[in-house]
Order: C-alpha cells, then structure tokens, then sequence
C-alpha cells in the first residue's frame, strides 16, 4: 500500500489545469489526458508540464490538429504514436519505464474493435506490464479463440484478460467461461440499428452468466486498461514477495 501524503503535495497549476503529478506512485496509473474536449493550446501545455515534472505526458483521442501540433514539437524526441486509438505518448529521454512482471492478455471480436483494444494495451504498457493482443477472434467463427486463449493461459500466463467487442458483445462471456483468470468486458460502439453504437453489447456483458466478468462503459479502453494493468502489478508483486519468502527456506536447503 503506498503512503498517502497531503493532497495538494503534488499537485501543480497550469493555466488549465491542476496537475496530479503523484497518481502513478499513488494510484499505481499514470495520468491521461483525454485532448479530445481540450483545445491544442491546452493539451500542448498540459503536455510541457506533464514532461517538466514527470518526464512523460500519456494523451487519448487526440483531434488531428493537435496530434500535427505534437509532431512538431516532439517527433524524434521521444514521441510515439498509436494510430488506431490515436494516443499519443511523450518521454523526455531520461524517463525510464520499468517492466512491473504483470502480463495482460487483450482479445478483440472483430478487427473494428482495434483503437479500443489498442488504447487498453497502451496505457497497460505504460504501467509496466507485458501485453499480448489477439484481435478478431469473435463468435462468428468461435473456432479461431481457441488456439489463442489456450497459449494466453498456458504459455503466456497473463494475469488478466480484457477482451473488446462491439455487435451482440457475447465473446467476452464465452472467454469468462473458459479462462481461469479475471475478464475485463469493453463493449465497443460497433453496431448499428436497434440496440447499436455499443448498448447492446454493454447490455449483454451485464447480464453475463459467465462469472469472473467485469464491465467497463462503451469504448473505454483507458479505463479497462486500468484495471488491467493494477490487476496484473498486484499479482506480480504477489509472485516476488512468494519468491522472497522462499528463498531463505531453499537456501538453508541447499546448505
């Protein structure tokens, strides 16, 4: 458990903002900065603060406007780039990200359901985890999830899968049923018609029989990416205290 201090300890004023510089040490995930409301003068200089006093910056749903205002000031300086999800992420070069030990398997029903699964895996990665996607093993052709959720369970050993679907949203269901570890459902806003952009499968991932489900609202990929990546720090710093507390035992073994 981390030690909380006063909360205006790290906090920081922009002109648009207070910053909460302390949420990953706190809360274990970094900060996002959703552009998408914000105008490109508000998310660039959220963004300059974010690098002075943390060394790196984590942006969603950046408009095109700003995503060209980024590259200009950033490409070939520690900016990368995620298309799909349109994330952006900026390091100054003396950043480090340390790998935590937590593996996240992400699933994707369809291939419309990449920028979610890919916003999820970004903010994953950005809390230390490994992750390994699959994308487009939905329900339609069930036969293609198999081969895939095996080697996630059994090679990869991932700590915890999110699985993204939009349309009838049944996939995540049917892998909760099969896995052993804990699914985070993202109901995407692919669909249309009666029950579309995302509602009818949000309603379907509810009402799961399915049990060791959890949902997250319709294309939020941060927030699942989240919940994985605490779900997957916690149980690989479960397996270093185990590692710990064994060691003295087979050392005195060997002895």
């Amino acid at each position: 458990m981390t030690t909380l201090r006063h909360p205006d300890d790290d906090l920081t004023n922009s002109p648009y903002a207070q910053l909460d510089l302390d949420r990953a040490r706190r809360k274990g995930v970094p900060e996002v900065v959703l552009s998408s409301t914000k105008s490109t003068a508000q998310s660039l200089t959220i963004t300059a603060s974010f690098l002075e006093r943390t060394g790196r910056a984590i942006l969603s749903r950046v408009p095109p406007e700003l995503e060209q205002a980024l590259r200009e000031r950033y490409e070939g300086n520690g900016f990368e780039w995620y298309a799909a999800s349109r994330m952006a992420v900026v390091r100054r070069n003396d950043f480090t990200l340390n790998p935590t030990g937590g593996c996240v398997g992400i699933l994707t029903a369809g291939t419309s359901d990449q920028p979610v699964a890919e916003e999820a895996a970004v903010l994953c990665r950005e809390m230390g985890c490994t992750v390994h996607l699959v994308q487009d093993v939905g329900v339609a052709g069930i036969h293609r999830l198999f081969a895939p959720l095996r080697r996630l369970l059994d090679e990869d050993r991932v700590d915890v899968i999110i699985v993204a679907a939009g349309m009838d949203g049944a996939l995540p269901s049917v892998v909760s049923g099969l896995a052993d570890v804990p699914v985070i459902g993202v109901p995407t806003s692919v669909g249309y018609g009666m029950g579309g952009q995302g509602q009818a499968a949000l309603l379907s991932m509810l009402q799961t029989c399915a049990p060791g489900l959890a949902v997250v609202n319709i294309d939020n990929g941060v927030g699942a990416g989240a919940m994985a990546g605490l779900i997957a720090n916690r149980a690989a710093a479960a397996r270093r205290q185990a590692t710990r507390e064994e060691s003295p035992g087979a050392s005195a073994a060997e002895a």
